[in-house]
């Protein structure tokens, strides 16, 4: 009998890569402090990708502990860029500030997840894109700020590539889900091995 699945996340991009991907499930927002655990995992020098993977799971373990029954997928997405994690902007002019930074150099977003079953971890995954951003003129990026910034603001480096965020990267190197915050392939595939879903 397949297990009931719940996506513990508030994304909307999230919940329609599942749905669009034919995956039954119900969504409960896990209500985490994330800045507050990011930040102490940064003060402790955690890498990019622990911090994306203890987030995902600390998602995860709060909505297993409500409905240990079911499969809770956590999910998190974290940019690198240099050393630094960057958190999603404040405002348009933190946004602008991050872009300018980022412009003609790389980062990585790196997204995990982690299913619950149990309140027990049960399966992680962390994909990681490469992306490479062009040296897009101040003008441009400030433009491209003002017009996107009710999209952008719930974003990790103030960019959606689904939309016109696309325009500012010259070469993406990596998968098109995780870019968008959710390892789905990775994912798919074990919850097909599970015989959560049919194949």
């Amino acid at each position: 009998m397949p297990d009931d699945l719940i996506l513990a996340s508030g994304s909307t991009i999230r919940a329609t890569l599942l749905r669009n991907a034919g995956v039954s499930f119900a969504v409960e927002k896990p209500r985490v402090d994330e800045d507050a655990m990011r930040l102490s995992l940064q003060h402790t020098g955690a890498p990019p990708r622990d911090i994306a993977d203890a987030l995902a799971e600390m998602k995860a373990a709060k909505v297993s502990s409500r409905y240990p029954d079911a499969l809770v997928v956590g999910c998190d997405q974290v940019l690198a860029f240099g050393q630094d994690v960057l958190a999603k902007p404040e405002t348009p002019e933190q946004a602008l500030e991050q872009l300018k930074s980022m412009r003609g150099q790389r980062h990585q977003l790196l997204s995990a997840a982690v299913i619950y079953h149990d309140n027990a971890p049960q399966w992680r995954h962390v994909g990681v894109v490469r992306l490479h951003m062009r040296d897009a003129s101040d003008a441009y990026l400030a433009d491209y700020v003002q017009r996107n910034w009710d999209d952008i603001r719930h974003c990790v480096g103030a960019y959606q590539l689904e939309a016109e965020g696309v325009r500012l990267f010259h070469r993406i190197e990596g998968n098109y889900f995780d870019v968008l915050g959710l390892p789905l392939l990775d994912l798919l595939s074990y919850l097909t091995l599970r015989g959560t879903l049919p194949g």
